[in-house]
């Protein structure tokens, strides 16, 4: 695989290092490095990172929308319904090309682990056969996690726990459940118990779409802690969503997040569709359709932010990119704290790569040599110009390169380029 050194590199702490690259994995990394063998790509002193892990997407869904209509109230329930018209009939490639797509588009975003729920009650196993087949096809750039989700329930609908074990058995990584959407709260919990069940049983992650909704009653979450202690899978389970948390009263989630502390389990929050979807029914004023991300970070609970619908019936956006997540976030989560700008960063770094429970994750010499060079001088500047990512390096190999647009202002007879950077001059 020969050698790559990577120069003039400004690392998260604020160092700035020389990274060399021997057959894919970081083989030394200092404030200088000579190495006349080694391909040099000089970094210029920009931002590098390790990879992105984009932990929440919907990838048999992708780019489906408008197809086979559009979602014109932009409700939940409403998108819930146009997947099932658009399931029916619908063909491996078609799923396939649309996900190998949004995955590139991840890719050059500067993604490289990813996290799809598939729609393991369609009957015809087609959209978990197509996603198994792109988890394979896709290995050179990304590693893709799949989930063996319930879209239609495991127990609203016909012969869902079947249905979600037999997508396990032909080789999800992970199952996921759906309890606040069965039909009566004891469904719910036997979603659940179904779920952590078929953890044991194979070994799976657990990951749940959990309380998806503004009920301050819809606390499946507090059951999910329960069987996480109580089974000992502490570290391998993840609630998605939890927006109903928002709405909890203030006693009930201290408590609640003392318990998702104690059971380490992992929240995932998707600011996309969470802002778009929740809380429909207020009027005004209107709160806002989030888990409760500061309180949760402030306790020690491990935060991620997912992209999770990306131009689908759900919302009708995005372009798989992380950092514009974390962008979203900070703004109507209300996390532009000095302090807090960094917490963000993680959410789509480490602590993406903890929930996915990814091994040899980091710019650290013996690691697999994954990383992504942004076109930022800075975590702040990284997530506030959703930076383009330069150079995604992957076990030592460029596979994406991107060249930022070149804007020029002409005044008079003078001109200069725009990059939306601040100056040291600006000081």
């Amino acid at each position: 695989m020969g050698k790559l050194l990577v120069k003039n590199c400004l690392l998260r702490d604020g160092s700035k290092k020389d990274i060399l690259i021997e057959d894919g994995i970081f083989k030394h990394i200092s404030d200088t490095i000579i190495d006349v063998d080694a391909k040099i790509v000089d970094v210029e002193g920009n931002l590098v990172t390790p990879p992105f892990c984009d932990v929440h997407l919907h990838l048999d869904a992708a780019l489906s929308v408008g197809k086979p209509r559009y979602n014109m109230d932009g409700t939940l329930i409403e998108g819930i319904k146009i997947w099932g018209e658009r399931k029916k009939g619908l063909s491996k490639e078609i799923v396939k090309k649309n996900a190998i797509d949004v995955i590139e588009w991840e890719v050059a975003n500067g993604s490289m682990f990813l996290r799809t729920h598939v729609d393991a009650t369609d009957i015809t196993g087609v959209v978990v056969d197509a996603l198994l087949e792109v988890k394979d096809e896709v290995k050179d750039i990304a590693d893709l996690q799949v989930v063996a989700f319930p879209q239609d329930c495991i127990y609203t609908s016909p012969d869902g726990e079947r249905l979600v074990e037999e997508a396990i058995r032909k080789g999800c990584d992970v199952v996921g459940g759906l309890p606040y959407m069965e039909f009566c709260p004891i469904d719910g919990y036997n979603d659940l118990k179904f779920v952590f069940d078929m953890a044991e049983k194979y070994g799976c992650l657990v990951d749940v779409h959990c309380d998806e909704n503004t009920d301050d009653q819809s606390r499946y979450i507090e059951y999910m802690a329960r069987e996480t202690i109580v089974r000992g899978l502490e570290g391998r389970v993840t609630a998605s969503h939890a927006t109903a948390m928002h709405n909890y009263n203030n006693d009930f989630a201290g408590k609640l997040i003392g318990n998702i502390k104690r059971a380490e389990m992992n929240i995932v929050t998707n600011p996309f569709a969470n802002s778009c979807l929740q809380n429909r029914t207020d009027g005004y004023p209107r709160r806002r359709g989030h888990t409760r991300v500061d309180e949760l970070v402030a306790a020690g609970v491990n935060v991620c932010i997912g992209s999770d619908d990306i131009m689908d019936p759900w919302y009708p956006m995005g372009k798989g990119s992380p950092l514009a997540g974390a962008n979203l976030l900070a703004n109507y989560a209300q996390l532009s704290g000095y302090s807090q700008v960094p917490q963000l960063f993680d959410m789509i770094t480490v602590n993406s790569a903890k929930t996915m429970c990814i091994e040899d994750y980091g710019i650290k010499e013996g690691n697999t040599a994954n990383m992504v060079v942004l076109d930022a001088n800075s975590e702040f500047d990284a997530i506030r110009l959703i930076a383009e990512a330069l150079f995604v390096i992957r076990k030592g190999q460029i596979i994406s390169r991107t060249v930022p647009a070149v804007r020029e202002i002409t005044i008079g007879e003078e001109r200069h380029k725009i990059d939306f950077k601040l100056k040291e001059d600006n000081l």
